[in-house]
């Protein structure tokens, strides 16, 4: 037993020892392996590790320029650009909440901003935004903010959206420099990926512009550049002209989101919204600067190298002399204050004024007032003249005749008609402004010096092959309306004039046909002495320049050349120069224009009382007009009524100087109560007046 003992026991003792060896080996082995894969990996493939921990990405961020200048016809700058310095910050890609948090309560250490604009949700947000607040109020609130009632997770954007009621609920108490840094990151947040947002660039100091540069580098994405903002040197007279442009805030139009994204344009770029800002957009913004951008693999941005500084944008040089188009206005504001004194502005709505070119469409001046009936306050409204329509009255009976004369109803050496009353069953008797029987008859000439209504309806008459017969109804041609007006069309009335300015809208068309289906011929002969169709002002003056230039309808335009920006700012060379366009030439002969501008020459010039526009007898050189006067009516949006006031639109187009006319004009003066006064003839004398003296003509 002893033997069997001790065997067993010395067999113990030789095994256990092998065992830990062999233990203590297949350690040793498995460290020398790590220790060799370490030195391994360390010696291979350590440049390519440390280059991953250092990588970047490149990418190309563009960058805003500032916007072309626009001046006027003799070199005076209308529109500008102020530059100011600005404090800025740009966004890295996949930037967290938290992270801006840091840098927005940093940045407020060295400057201050203005927290009107913060909103309860700003608030909320910026609070949540704090390291793991969002977390602990995610679990303070109510389990049913969390999950549904089924148990699952509600989505992360309805656990946030219950997170901003729950810390709302609660109550938000923040001290000023709370404020100050929801403020900024309220603008941060907002900001696109990669794209550069003005946190600051008003009323910025010397001593916070110091500040921030000397802790950029605590400040990632913050850095000192600037801004711009348009001014107006020589007034905002002209301003609704120009156009607006959007706010970084605003940035593009909804409307036109995705086309200017396509072509190039960020988010939050500031481009023209209106007008000759909208319609020269793509010339006034210019070309954006381009930097090529390292992110690090925290999303930071590394390095920033300039690869295109940009181009300024292009300038505008327009038509309009600045000081003829404050002139004007004045004028208009003049005669305006003169109707008011006069107690017929009641129901009136403005009055507006334009000047053209004939020979080239190039826009003079445009002047508009917009009153409000309710309230008699005004506004300047230079846009009215392209963007509302009025009935205009007599001043388009240069059209019909002249659209007769075309027909061949009536001819130059044939034109002469009875100006006897039109008799319709069922309605008042037509008739011209003087009383019945003041004529017996008149020829083309003498019609459009006294304004003849009668003389012009019997056109129509004869136009639509009527058979007139006094208290009888009368039949016409079906097609009377599109006769007329399509002569009409040919001098600009009721079609768009293609004036280079967004917005225009064009004529309104009275009905052609009854309730019951039936011609309405009593309209067609309103028609024809202008008390039936709306037209805009421009449309009236294309038309009266298109008698003044010998039959061509010309294309209006206010830019008149388009010029390069150079690298100070000053203006280069011209990229286009505008030239005058014709839509199309109207089919009279010269013989047919004689005859409606000797018309036009004797209702300034001719003698008798019912001459029409004398009060322009004794402007030199000589000038040539047509006055108006509508039938209108005062409708009240917010009070319709089945019974509107009566009102009175008065009108005027004339040019001049008659033998070789430079100028053109349309004036209108719409919804007064009484017709008294003269105010289109008074100022057309003094638009004339300053528009001689400037140009030294006698």
């Amino acid at each position: 037993m002893d033997i069997i003992k001790k065997r067993t026991g010395s067999q113990a003792k030789s095994t256990i020892p092998f065992r830990l060896n062999l233990l203590f080996f297949i350690v040793f082995v498995l460290f020398a392996m790590l220790v060799a894969q370490l030195a391994y990996l360390q010696i291979v493939y350590g440049g390519k590790f440390q280059a991953e921990v250092d990588r970047t990405d490149k990418t190309v961020m563009t960058g805003s320029v500032p916007r072309g200048m626009i001046y006027d016809s003799k070199g005076r700058l209308l529109v500008g650009n102020s530059t100011a310095n600005a404090i800025t910050y740009t966004k890295s890609g996949s930037v967290k909440s938290s992270d801006i948090y840091t840098i927005a309560s940093r940045l407020t250490k060295y400057m201050t901003v203005s927290v009107d604009d913060l909103t309860e949700r700003d608030k909320a947000d910026y609070i949540l935004a704090a390291p793991n607040k969002s977390t602990q109020v995610a679990k303070q609130m109510p389990k049913s903010d969390r999950v549904d009632s089924n148990g699952d997770a509600l989505s992360a954007n309805k656990i946030y959206a219950n997170e901003v009621k729950y810390v709302q609920k609660e109550g938000i108490h923040l001290n000023d420099k709370d404020l100050q840094r929801a403020s900024l990151f309220k603008k941060m947040s907002a900001a696109y990926s990669l794209s550069t947002v003005f946190l600051k660039d008003k009323n910025l100091s010397a001593r916070e512009i110091a500040q921030v540069s000397e802790h950029l580098t605590e400040l990632p994405g913050i850095s000192i550049g600037s801004n711009w903002t348009r001014d107006y040197p020589q007034g905002k007279s002209i301003a609704s002209i120009i156009g607006g442009v959007s706010t970084e805030q605003q940035g593009i139009p909804d409307d036109e989101i995705n086309s200017m994204l396509a072509s190039g344009y960020s988010r939050n770029d500031r481009v023209g919204t209106s007008y000759l800002e909208k319609n020269y957009e793509s010339i006034l913004s210019g070309t954006k600067s381009q930097r090529q951008v390292q992110i690090g693999s925290n999303n930071q941005i590394k390095k920033s190298t300039v690869l295109y500084k940009g181009q300024k944008g292009g300038n505008l040089n327009l038509t309009i002399d600045s000081s003829f188009q404050k002139k004007v206005q004045e004028d208009l504001n003049t005669q305006y204050s003169a109707a008011k004194a006069a107690g017929i502005t009641q129901y009136s709505d403005g009055a507006y004024a334009v000047v053209l070119n004939p020979k080239t469409g190039a826009v003079l001046a445009m002047a508009g007032i917009h009153n409000d009936p309710k309230t008699g306050d005004t506004t300047e409204d230079a846009l009215g003249v392209i963007n509302r329509t009025f009935v205009m009255g007599s001043a388009v009976k240069g059209a019909t005749v002249l659209g007769a004369l075309m027909d061949g109803v009536i001819t130059p050496e044939n034109n002469t008609q009875a100006d006897d009353p039109i008799y319709l069953p069922g309605t008042p008797v037509k008739k011209s402004v003087y009383p019945a029987g003041t004529f017996s008859s008149l020829d083309a000439v003498r019609a459009l010096q006294f304004s003849s209504n009668i003389y012009m309806m019997n056109l129509a008459l004869k136009e639509g092959h009527a058979k007139y017969v006094p208290n009888e109804s009368i039949s016409m041609d079906s097609d009377i309306f599109s006769k007329l007006r399509g002569y009409f069309n040919q001098f600009g009335l009721g079609v768009k004039t293609g004036i280079d300015i967004s917005g225009e809208t064009t004529g309104i068309e009275g009905s052609t046909t009854n309730s019951d289906g039936k011609l309405k011929t009593g309209s067609a002969l309103d028609l024809a002495y202008g008390n039936y169709d709306a037209y805009t002002l421009i449309e009236m003056a294309q038309y009266i320049s298109t008698i003044a230039n010998g039959g061509y309808r010309l294309k209006p335009y206010i830019v008149q050349s388009i010029q390069k920006t150079k690298d100070d700012g000053t203006k280069g060379a011209l990229t286009s120069v505008t030239k005058p366009s014709v839509l199309n030439k109207v089919g009279f002969t010269q013989d047919d224009l004689n005859v409606v501008r000797k018309g036009m020459y004797a209702a300034v010039h001719g003698s008798g009382y019912w001459t029409t526009a004398t009060k322009l007898a004794d402007l030199s050189p000589a000038v040539a007009a047509k006055t108006g006067t509508a039938q209108s009516f005062y409708y009240d949006p917010d009070n319709p009524s089945s019974d509107p006031p009566e009102t009175i639109t008065t009108s005027l187009v004339s040019f001049g100087p008659y033998d070789d006319p430079n100028v053109a004009m349309a004036i209108v003066f719409p919804n007064l109560t009484s017709e008294s006064g003269s105010y289109p003839n008074l100022l057309a004398h003094q638009i004339y007046t300053d528009y001689y003296k400037m140009t030294g003509q006698k």
